[in-house]
């Protein structure tokens, strides 16, 4: 019976939680055990776009006087933006535009390794917790992006909307920073939770017409955009130059098209939960 209740509570908490979407063709599993629940959903939504995207929906549940009280809540999607809702990451794009029209300097010129972040479900969130407490939750964000590319010797260059860019004069301080910006992120309890991928490949900055960028730059958020919620994606470069250091571990090789870049490239992910 207790699961009969949490399993009819499911879908409505899923429209409520996301106003934005139309959650379509559901399937829930819902589990009990003592006071708390949890739910699995499978289904679609229709996206701007026009086009239909599948998602999947986890939420956990708490048993107060007899009702099933929605604590937490995540979705996901299992396959790129690019190919779910034929949409690259707007706020993304936005930020590399931003990134190649300023005149930000980079110290100098010469290799530097380029890392990206963006925050996973921005719209959702947003709609959702409004926007006085989203805005608060952004300059927090940022906040300790800045901080944490402070402390490993790297530069924010940009911040736009929810997503940074920042240069580094060392790879592995790079990854460094990201991976400690994951485990930062993973370990605040404070909602909304957020979720960021990462991206960073390592090239030569050019300076042209006082720009010093460099398709290094373009590459990187290429690579932010293949990467998952929770994720840090590397470029090939990226990987080659902490060659077979143990204090990173690296998996999930993958040769892929990056928008706008010629041929495949390869990328990898780096692990970054202990």
């Amino acid at each position: 019976m207790t699961i009969l209740a949490l399993t009819g509570s499911v879908l409505s908490d899923i429209q409520q939680a996301h106003p934005l979407f139309e959650f379509n063709d559901a399937e829930i599993t819902a589990y009990s055990c003592g006071n708390i629940g949890w739910a699995v959903g499978f289904g679609t939504v229709n996206v701007v776009t026009g086009e239909i995207a599948h998602i999947r929906v986890t939420q956990i549940y708490h048993l107060v006087h007899g009702f099933w009280r929605l604590i937490h809540v995540h979705n996901s999607k299992p396959t790129p933006n690019i190919d779910g809702i034929s949409q690259e990451l707007t706020q993304l794009q936005d930020l590399l535009d931003a990134a190649l029209s300023s005149n930000a300097e980079l110290a100098r010129t010469g290799l530097a390794t380029i890392m990206f972040t963006d925050i996973a479900d921005s719209t959702t969130l947003a709609a959702t917790v409004g926007d006085a407490r989203w805005s608060t939750a952004i300059k927090s964000h940022i906040a300790l992006v800045g901080e944490i590319v402070t402390e490993h010797g790297g530069t924010m260059i940009k911040s736009l909307g929810d997503g940074t860019m920042s240069s580094f004069n060392s790879a592995r301080a790079a990854l460094s920073s990201a991976t400690a910006l994951q485990r930062a992120m993973y370990d605040r309890d404070s909602e909304p939770r957020l979720q960021t991928r990462i991206g960073l490949h390592t090239g030569d900055l050019v300076e042209e017409d006082g720009d010093m960028f460099g398709s290094v730059v373009n590459k990187a958020a290429r690579v932010t955009a293949a990467a998952q919620p929770g994720e840090i994606r590397v470029s090939d470069a990226t990987r080659a130059m902490v060659g077979g250091s143990v204090d990173f571990t690296f998996s999930q090789q993958v040769s892929t098209p990056l928008k706008g870049l010629d041929g495949e490239h390869t990328l990898y992910l780096l692990e970054w939960q202990t």
